[in-house]
């Protein structure tokens, strides 16, 4: 192949993922792309109610830490999007609220950028968040796809980011028209980055769950925390559905629209295979009792997306008062379970299953 017929392929290819990112945030904002059937397994808990808490609601503490990072509250605006203008706004407006809340934050899949480096500065926020725990993102089977440590270094490197998100989307892959669906050999190609790449490495599911099995399997071979990233939220089996230009991708995508874990069950089982691993939760949370929740059942962090998106694409005053929302919801649980921080909501007797 000449260098020319070379350089007109990947610019194709380019086109086409940056087309792919763009869709992806109208199919989210303008389509029903929620599970419906499958929850995130949160419901299946609640909260032993303190009569009298005997602490100050003013005093009550929501700070944690994440990879020696000190965090103002439990949250990660979870990774979204970048590649597109739409995207940049949104990204730097959720960085802005990331930065003045200490919250940590992802950007979405950087591949675009890699393609493009046109495209770079829509994910390039590191200027607007000087402080905040950031994370990069590729696709792990992109490692299958001439991918290697010289890519992951320079998705890194763009954001200046703390830690790299490998994201694991076997489900979407395969209902993507043309999806990569080559996954053979990655469990130790994962292993060679883990052990060569300077920052973290965080393995991050897309929204169908983590099992057990497969987080041993993560953690044996390196990678510093687990994001589960549950059943219950968006399905990306219907976001790729209602892409999709095949009769045969679009049934796909609804027959296994609600496939996966429950965010919740991903959390308790991870975290009983390993007491230490920092496990982040993501997938259908919606508010903050939610958060709470995640966090008393063994997470470190809560991750968020869709409504991030929703409040980032309407206004900064929506995001702001959705984060003080989080927040106001979030120390009720505390002060109403007699906690005054986050590490009494892991305080035996604290959260109890509910048997229907």
């Amino acid at each position: 192949m000449s260098n020319q017929t070379a350089n007109k392929a990947t610019s194709e290819q380019a086109t086409l993922t940056q087309t792919r990112k763009a869709d992806h945030l109208r199919v989210c904002l303008e389509e029903d792309v929620q599970f419906h059937q499958t929850t995130n397994g949160l419901e299946h808990y609640r909260f032993t109610h303190c009569c009298l808490p005997e602490i100050d609601r003013s005093e009550i503490d929501l700070s944690t830490t994440f990879f020696q990072k000190k965090l103002g509250v439990p949250l990660l605006i979870s990774s979204m999007t970048g590649g597109t203008e739409q995207a940049k706004m949104i990204n730097y407006r959720l960085a802005e609220v990331a930065q003045h809340y200490r919250m940590a934050m992802g950007v979405g899949s950087q591949r675009v950028a890699i393609e493009n480096s046109l495209v770079a500065p829509t994910f390039a926020v590191r200027s607007i968040a000087p402080d905040i725990l950031l994370f990069a993102n590729l696709g792990a089977v992109q490692l299958n796809y001439k991918y290697g440590i010289d890519e992951c270094l320079r998705s890194v490197d763009l954001l200046e980011a703390d830690a790299l998100i490998l994201h694991l989307n076997p489900l979407q892959e395969c209902i993507q028209t043309n999806g990569d669906t080559n996954f053979r050999g990655l469990l130790a190609k994962i292993a060679t980055l883990c052990q060569k790449l300077p920052v973290p490495v965080i393995a991050k599911e897309v929204g169908n769950g983590i099992s057990a099995q497969m987080a041993e399997k993560l953690i044996e071979v390196g990678v510093s925390a687990i994001d589960v990233a549950g059943a219950g939220g968006t399905s990306w089996a219907k976001v790729e559905s209602e892409r999709a230009s095949e009769p045969r991708q679009r049934r796909l995508g609804t027959t296994f629209a609600d496939w996966g874990l429950p965010t919740a069950e991903c959390v308790t089982a991870v975290r009983a295979v390993s007491p230490q691993i920092p496990i982040i939760a993501s997938g259908g949370l919606r508010n903050g009792v939610d958060v709470t929740k995640v966090i008393a059942l063994g997470a470190d962090l809560a991750g968020l997306a869709f409504p991030f998106l929703k409040a980032a694409v309407e206004s900064e005053t929506a995001l702001s008062e959705l984060v003080e929302d989080l927040l106001a919801e979030m120390i009720t649980v505390l002060f109403c379970t007699g906690n005054a921080a986050l590490a009494g909501l892991k305080t035996p007797g604290v959260l109890e299953r509910v048997t229907f």
